[in-house]
């Protein structure tokens, strides 16, 4: 099989997300908590999981799903990272910022992807399946049913259009967004990054859904995205969208970005050093 199939496969699981969460949305749900009790978990998080694998498994029996509500049970080449509703506390209240979230990575530089055609979007014919390597990422706003995908090295779009990062070069007049831990009580750091922005005069949205926000920074909707204490299932599908929309995914220090680093901040590249430097109060 070739990344076409893994790209159809993604697509198919996010619509057939996106139709549970409006089947809820319509019919009403049940919500239970996690973590703590802003953490909020309903049964359209669960049952859009677990379509999602069986999806998976029926098309791609050898491929490993790692997911928020069951993560992974064994191991493979193929991982399909996901979070089937990104922004459950968004969706609990009727506040219509959520999302389906699918990014496919490669743990083995020996897995076997074909390169890809040109109508593939990747017009480099690089080769795909570095270790680690995530090479394709679906993110579907349910509420606006705006489609975001991207294959490495084949650039990003959304509804089928290719996007860029936004040209601001100054951090002063730029759109940013961040988010917060449900236990920023136990867990303040945010706080002091948010509060620096706050300082220096910079507009900051807290929007609730990581992967939205990394969907429209790579849009050019937001010039800059940080958060701390995400999950790969938020990051894994944002990441490529915005690194193939020109933009860059760093740590907190500015180091390269891998998934596990539960610190993100994304920018449209320019404004990238300028946004490290106001979070550590430089």
């Amino acid at each position: 099989m070739d990344l076409r199939a893994y790209l159809q496969t993604a697509l198919d699981a996010a619509y057939l997300a996106r139709g549970i969460h409006q089947y809820y949305q319509e019919k009403g749900f049940t919500q239970s908590t996690k973590s703590t009790p802003t953490d909020l978990v309903t049964q359209a998080d669960h049952e859009s999981e677990a379509a999602i694998r069986a999806l998976v498994a029926e098309r791609h029996p050898s491929h490993v799903v790692l997911g928020e509500e069951q993560g992974q049970d064994k191991e493979g080449a193929f991982r399909w990272i996901v979070d089937p509703l990104d922004g459950t506390v968004n969706y609990a209240h009727g506040f219509p910022f959520y999302a389906v979230s699918i990014g496919l990575e490669v743990l083995s530089a020996d897995a076997d992807i074909p390169r890809t055609s040109r109508a593939l979007h990747n017009p480099r014919n690089e080769r795909l399946g570095a270790h680690g390597e995530v090479v394709l990422g679906v993110i579907l706003d349910t509420a606006r049913g705006d489609l975001f995908t991207a294959t490495r090295g084949g650039g990003a779009y959304m509804n089928g259009r290719p996007i860029r990062v936004s040209g601001r070069e100054t951090l002063v007049g730029s759109l940013l967004a961040t988010g917060f831990p449900y236990d920023v009580h136990k867990d303040p750091e945010n706080l002091t990054y948010f509060q620096r922005a706050l300082a220096k005069g910079l507009t900051v949205r807290r929007p609730g859904a990581a992967a939205l926000d990394l969907a429209n920074v790579a849009a050019g909707r937001l010039d800059g995205f940080w958060e701390v204490k995400l999950n790969p299932w938020d990051v894994a599908a944002g990441w490529l969208i915005v690194t193939e929309a020109g933009g860059k995914v760093t740590g907190i220090q500015g180091e390269d970005y891998h998934l596990g680093n539960r610190y993100v901040v994304a920018s449209n590249t320019f404004v990238h050093q300028q946004l490290l430097d106001t979070l550590h109060g430089r």
